[in-house]
């Protein structure tokens, strides 16, 4: 069983199992949050007089022959926002890993 246990934890280092599982988490997390936010906060805002004039409550509940295109325009705002984030932290990271290789440079000579 030791040996087992041995192998497991150095698959989880070898293929660093426990930061995906970190990422997938916090990822999940981002995710209901940019949701809610486009819901309950954007949408609203921005599509309130449209909603009124349609006589609706809800953007989801914009429909056209059969297809709830308030749906749709919800779940792209949701994409653009969440892809957006997504770029702002790798963009931050690239920064900061260029830094820091060049800090190790400047030290080295």
């Amino acid at each position: 069983m030791g040996k087992v246990l041995k192998e497991f934890m150095a698959f989880l280092k070898q293929y660093n199992v426990i930061g995906l599982a970190v990422a997938i988490i916090i990822g999940g997390k981002l995710n209901q949050f940019v949701s809610s936010l486009v819901n309950d906060l954007l949408m609203p805002l921005i599509f309130q007089p449209a909603l009124r004039a349609a006589k609706i409550e809800s953007i989801e509940q914009l429909q056209y022959k059969a297809i709830y295109w308030g749906k749709v325009i919800s779940a792209g705002i949701d994409f653009l926002i969440v892809a957006f984030v997504v770029f702002l932290l790798i963009k931050a990271m690239t920064k900061t890993t260029e830094n820091v290789k060049k800090k190790i440079q400047e030290k080295g000579n």
